[in-house]
């Protein structure tokens, strides 16, 4: 059955695959990406020239403001991005201070105004070891809060919650998708690095599924 959802879209290559899996299931898509003042802004820019390719109703929301707020995290800070692998210690320095939560309330906020019944959102098995709200017992409890935030319950759901980031490419290769659609490196330069830990994930992810990766880097 068709219905409303709302997808917190970065433009990032893991939400670009839950845009498009939400779209092929036959869902009334609505995107949703966030400035957050993070140094890898370009990311919206490719969310905003796929929405307008797919024809998805689209907003970018500055929430930049909240940078007086929560701070010390290298991707939003004057703080190097840290190169290596997720699970080395260093990545803790990319952590934004409950970043997710606070997407994931405006999303839902959204999603009640639309009549939406889920947000969409891209966490999966590969952020666990650093990052604690993409872990499912973050997932879980904020569906059990949003379900009875509103008079309306929305639910959340993270379809990739349990797989990698190689599973999430293999799944968007059957789906046929052009990742050249997509920005996944920390840095915002002209090409990506190919050394943060985005950009070795997602390099990974490619080698995996004997692919070459369609963007370039430095």
């Amino acid at each position: 059955m068709t219905q409303k959802v709302v997808v917190i879209y970065s433009g990032g290559m893991d939400s670009f695959t839950v845009l498009n899996k939400a779209l092929q299931q036959g869902h009334d898509v609505y995107a949703l990406s966030f400035d957050y003042g993070q140094r890898h802004v370009k990311e919206l820019k490719v969310a905003a020239s796929v929405c307008d390719k797919l024809n998805v109703p689209h907003k970018i929301v500055d929430i930049s403001a909240i940078n007086q707020l929560i701070g010390g995290s290298s991707l939003t800070d004057n703080i190097d991005v840290p190169e290596g692998h997720y699970e080395a210690e260093n990545m803790k320095s990319t952590i934004v201070p409950n970043r997710n939560m606070i997407l994931l309330s405006l999303a839902v906020g959204y999603a009640v105004s639309l009549k939406a019944s889920q947000v969409y959102y891209g966490a999966h098995s590969g952020d666990h070891a650093i990052y604690p709200d993409c872990r499912p017992e973050f997932v879980q409890k904020m569906d059990d809060v949003c379900r009875i935030a509103n008079y309306d319950a929305v639910e959340i759901f993270s379809p990739y919650l349990n797989n990698t980031k190689i599973d999430i490419l293999t799944d968007g290769i059957k789906m046929g998708l052009d990742y050249s659609q997509t920005w996944t490196c920390y840095n915002g330069r002209e090409k990506a690095c190919g050394k943060c830990g985005a950009c070795q994930e997602r390099l990974e992810a490619f080698s995996l599924n004997n692919i070459t990766d369609p963007i370039e880097y430095e």
